[in-house]
């Protein structure tokens, strides 16, 4: 997994992807954190976190759309599978390249808050909460990206899926509004990665929605590792 994992960390950086994303998520950053923090002449990071969330879902899957695709496109990915590293080691070691990423995309919110501390008290128990609420969401958004690179070798499709995939997380809200039947609209609301993200951006962490970002993330790592483990039987 080791060795994946660095192949993958350096494929990021020896390509403008890696230095690109980050670019953008700071981008954003600093533009909502000018405009509400800045010019609003406040320390309350709320606001920030909770426009990145939409940002969030529109980065992961360019982030994550070559892993797997890629080394199918490439034909590389018979190699990979008959190397000596299990399944859950190739998809480990990409998912955790594409975690340190992402984690250094987003780490502009905390260096925004150290600047705003130099001038101005900084409530940190929410800037972590915060924090670690972005931080999971991105842990399930790339596992769910990831699962839907596994399944084609285009990395235009791999992205579009997760651009889909992304826009019914963002509507999941309003489905659960319009369903009929108690089942379906406790469903669509126990789905919704919004619902459950809100929580962290008022600093509180919420064991429960944690819990659900950390299961979803886990589920869609064992489909990945069933997708490769069933492409190697197929040959």
């Amino acid at each position: 997994m080791n060795a994946i994992f660095k192949r993958e960390l350096r494929a990021y950086f020896n390509a403008p992807l890696g230095f690109v994303l980050i670019a953008v998520a700071y981008f954003f950053t600093n533009y909502y954190f000018f405009t509400y923090n800045l010019y609003g002449n406040t320390t309350d990071f709320t606001t920030l976190y909770s426009m990145l969330f939409s940002v969030v879902l529109f980065l992961v899957p360019v982030l994550t759309m070559r892993l797997l695709s890629e080394e199918k496109r490439a034909k590389t990915d018979q190699l990979l599978l008959t190397a000596p590293v299990s399944r859950a080691g190739i998809v480990l070691g990409k998912y955790f390249a594409a975690v340190v990423v992402y984690l250094l995309a987003i780490s502009g919110t905390l260096v925004d808050a150290v600047i705003t501390a130099f001038v101005a008290p900084v409530d940190w128990p929410s800037v972590i909460g915060n924090f670690l609420g972005i931080a999971l969401l991105g842990l399930a958004l790339i596992a769910v990206c990831l699962f839907l690179s596994s399944l084609t070798e285009s990395q235009v499709i791999a992205a579009v899926m997760g651009f889909a995939v992304s826009l019914f997380l963002v509507l999941v809200d309003a489905i659960s509004y319009v369903v009929t039947g108690q089942f379906w609209q406790t469903l669509f609301s126990y789905l919704s990665f919004n619902a459950r993200y809100q929580p962290f951006t008022l600093g509180v962490v919420d064991l429960p929605s944690a819990m659900f970002f950390l299961s979803v993330s886990a589920l869609f790592l064992v489909f990945s590792i069933l997708t490769l483990e069933r492409r190697r039987w197929m040959g």
